[in-house]
């Protein structure tokens, strides 16, 4: 158990890493005027640089050829390093964008790594311990909008920069503190026909639809969230609007923690396709609300974004749990790896849509768009139900 606990800490350090541009371009903004195309491409650098990594870990079956511990602190305080740079560089420039993808090419030796871990250590609850590591994503994903909420007008933007560095840079040097469990396995060889698994297998194919259908709203939710908020506060005239947006948006997805414990519990008790189908068909009503709210109370939309964050990640840690328990043991690392690969290369296409859907439909429209997404995923794992491979899911619970 200390050695899962370990390894939550080591998760929301490093990834503060993710949204600390996300985070810090509202103060930014403030003080160089920066274009559409750099604000977007600091937003999905990261995205971009996390594809490459994985497909490249994926490829070499990093996650089961080495030890996972020894591949996370190398790219954690890489990454740590690599977002460090960002406060010595103009913020938004050619290499600030080049030092964003690169630090997502080290992220993609954490998150699946990190689940690679827990999974060695899973003995009947491994939703709940999958839910566990979600949660430690999310808390670290927001983690970046709390520090700029608490500097917000009294420090510039590279503070948020450096906190991230500093904690990505101390999770590296904790997870050589971890041990691993019973259930890891080594691989030795290269085989590029295990990659291909996760597609050419009918169950696993599912399972990987329905995250790609909650990964096309989840991280579009997060990036934009917080832009919804700075600009619906400020047409409802609400006073210290940076800072309360800067509140509202770690709010809404540092309550994801709290749905990530949940969907666990929830999973390894009533079913992973159950549970994966209530939190996309909650999150899709979410999303096809929340526009039409736009300039509403403030109390209002915290409290329906609160909502939404805890539904939006409450199936997420399911899907790795269920290719988990689909997949041969000495094929997990790889299988995970390819999973968030293909889900974090469709979350560029979700982030960069809704700049023009929303200035062309409103927040109406863009928030529907990604309503999209978990309505298609409740019908690949309603699919998935219904295959004698679910059987394997959950203790047969599916």
């Amino acid at each position: 158990m200390a050695s899962v606990v370990l390894l939550l800490i080591c998760q929301v350090l490093a990834m503060t890493v993710w949204f600390s541009s996300t985070a810090a371009l509202p103060q930014i903004v403030r003080s160089e005027p920066l274009s559409d195309f750099r604000i977007a491409a600091m937003t999905s650098a990261v995205q971009i640089g996390f594809v490459v990594g994985t497909l490249v870990s994926a490829g070499l079956r990093l996650p089961d050829r080495v030890d996972p511990r020894a591949l996370f602190l190398v790219s954690a305080v890489s990454a740590g390093v690599l977002t460090a740079g960002l406060a010595t560089v103009p913020p938004a420039g050619g290499l600030a964008i080049g030092l964003r993808v690169a630090a997502g090419v080290c992220l993609a030796g954490v998150y699946p790594i990190g689940l690679r871990i827990a999974a060695t250590w899973a003995s009947g609850d491994l939703g709940w311990l999958m839910g566990l590591l979600v949660g430690a994503l999310t808390l670290g994903s927001a983690s970046p909008h709390l520090v700029l909420a608490a500097t917000y007008g009294l420090a510039d933007w590279r503070w948020v920069y450096l906190v991230a560095a500093c904690a990505a840079c101390a999770s590296g040097l904790l997870i050589t503190q971890i041990g691993l469990g019973p259930r890891q396995v080594a691989t030795p060889r290269i085989a590029l026909a295990a990659a291909t698994l996760a597609w050419r297998s009918a169950p696993m194919r599912l399972a990987n639809l329905g995250y790609l259908g909650h990964m096309w709203e989840l991280y579009a939710l997060w990036a934009w969230i917080g832009a919804f908020f700075h600009a619906s506060f400020a047409a409802a005239g609400t006073a210290q609007t940076g800072s309360l947006a800067g509140l509202a948006t770690f709010a809404v997805i540092g309550a994801g923690a709290l749905g990530a414990g949940l969907g666990g519990i929830c999973a390894d008790r009533v079913g992973r396709t159950a549970t994966t189908m209530a939190a996309m068909a909650g999150s899709a009503s979410c999303a096809l609300v929340m526009g039409w709210l736009f300039a509403g109370p403030p109390v209002l939309l915290i409290a329906l974004g609160i909502v939404w964050g805890i539904t939006v990640i409450a199936d997420s840690a399911q899907f790795s749990a269920s290719i988990a328990e689909l997949s041969d043991p000495s094929t997990v690392g790889t299988m995970l790896t390819i999973q968030t690969s293909a889900g974090f290369f469709l979350t560029l296409f979700s982030i960069q849509l809704m700049g023009p859907v929303v200035a062309t439909f409103g927040w109406p429209g863009g928030f529907s768009m990604l309503a999209v997404g978990p309505i298609l995923g409740c019908w690949a794992m309603a699919r998935l139900r219904t295959h004698p491979a679910a059987r394997t899911l959950a203790g047969g619970l599916r």
